[in-house]
């Protein structure tokens, strides 16, 4: 191991490591129509949901997934760094990060820059996440529509 790769813990070598799996399935999906690249997109989101070890990780992916295919159904299905993503015209614009990934004691709901949250000169661009009420889904709701706007 050399002394740069000392610096990384094992949860971040292994995001990164999903990430360099990512890229190189992104170039080979360039090539598919959009309906088998979101396909796809869709298979590697359930299987990393379904790879998470927490249960409670796990229920809140699943409720995002089904929200964000609900209120954006635009967005295409992926992963990002080994977690559930969601992506516009090629690039991730809302993610969740599992507690588990990182050993957290929250899970994270984040928007990309190419999200359209801009308001002012300081907006949120992610939120701890420990649980979904209807009312929280609500909320994720409109952030999802305003940022794909």
């Amino acid at each position: 191991m050399t002394e740069e790769t000392k610096n990384f813990t094992d949860e971040e070598r292994e995001a990164m490591q999903a990430a360099a799996k990512e890229s190189k399935a992104r170039r080979s999906r360039a090539k598919k129509s959009p309906e088998e690249q979101r396909a796809e997109g869709e298979a590697d989101l359930k299987e990393a949901i379904a790879k998470l070890p927490d249960t409670a990780d796990q229920k809140l992916a699943l409720k995002l997934h089904d929200l964000v295919s609900e209120v954006a159904p635009e967005l295409v299905p992926r992963t990002y760094y080994g977690m559930p993503a969601w992506g516009k015209d090629g690039k991730v614009l809302c993610f969740f990060q599992p507690a588990s990934k990182f050993k957290v004691r929250y899970g994270t709901f984040g928007f990309e820059p190419i999200s359209n949250l801009d308001d002012g000169t300081v907006w949120p661009t992610a939120y701890a996440v420990t649980d979904l009420t209807n009312a929280d889904l609500e909320f994720f709701a409109e952030r999802i529509r305003l940022a794909v706007s």
